[in-house]
C-alpha cells in the first residue's frame, strides 16, 4: 500500500514493527488548517479518519489484508507554535511481534484511537463510518 514511502536500502530494524512504522508513519497535512484548536480539531481528525479508512479499505480489496490498524495520533507539537497536529500509522498485529501500541489507554501525552476495516463500514454501528465521501459520526469521539 505504501511500497513507493519505502526507503531504497532498508535500515537496521528491531523488529518487523519497527521497520513497518518507521517506513509509513506519516504526519497529517495541516496546511491551511485554522490554528485555533477548538476550529483545526476536528478537521484535522476528520482529515485523518478519511484517510485511514481509504487506506485500510484499499488493504482489504487490493491485498486482502483486512488485518491491519491504522493508529491516529492527535497532540500538541512541540514547537513555538504549538500546534495541534496528528499523525497516522499502519501496521498489522503480527503473533511474533510486540503491539504498536501495547496500552492504548495508558497513553497520556496524545489522543491516540486505533481504526480497523469494519470501523470505516457505514452503518456497522461502529462510533464512526467512513465512506468515498468522507467520515461522519464524529460527534461521539468529540469531534
Amino acid at each position: 500500500m505504501l511500497a513507493e514511502l519505502r526507503p531504497e536500502t532498508p535500515g537496521s530494524y528491531l523488529d518487523r514493527l519497527a521497520e513497518e512504522t518507521t517506513v509509513n508513519g506519516r504526519g497529517m497535512t495541516d496546511y491551511g488548517l485554522p490554528a485555533a484548536p477548538h476550529e483545526r480539531m476536528p478537521l484535522l481528525v476528520r482529515r485523518c479518519l478519511a484517510y485511514a479508512c481509504a487506506c485500510l479499505r484499499e488493504a482489504r480489496e487490493e491485498f486482502g489484508d483486512g488485518q491491519v490498524k491504522a493508529y491516529v495520533s492527535l497532540s500538541f507539537a512541540d514547537t513555538e507554535e504549538g500546534l495541534l497536529t496528528s499523525n497516522v500509522t499502519f501496521c498489522t498485529p503480527l503473533p511474533d511481534v510486540r503491539p504498536y501500541i501495547a496500552d492504548l489507554e495508558r497513553v497520556t501525552d496524545a489522543a491516540v484511537v486505533e481504526v480497523s476495516v469494519e470501523d470505516c463500514i457505514p452503518g456497522a454501528g461502529r462510533w464512526f463510518g467512513c465512506s468515498s465521501a468522507g467520515c461522519a459520526g464524529g460527534e461521539a469521539a468529540g469531534v
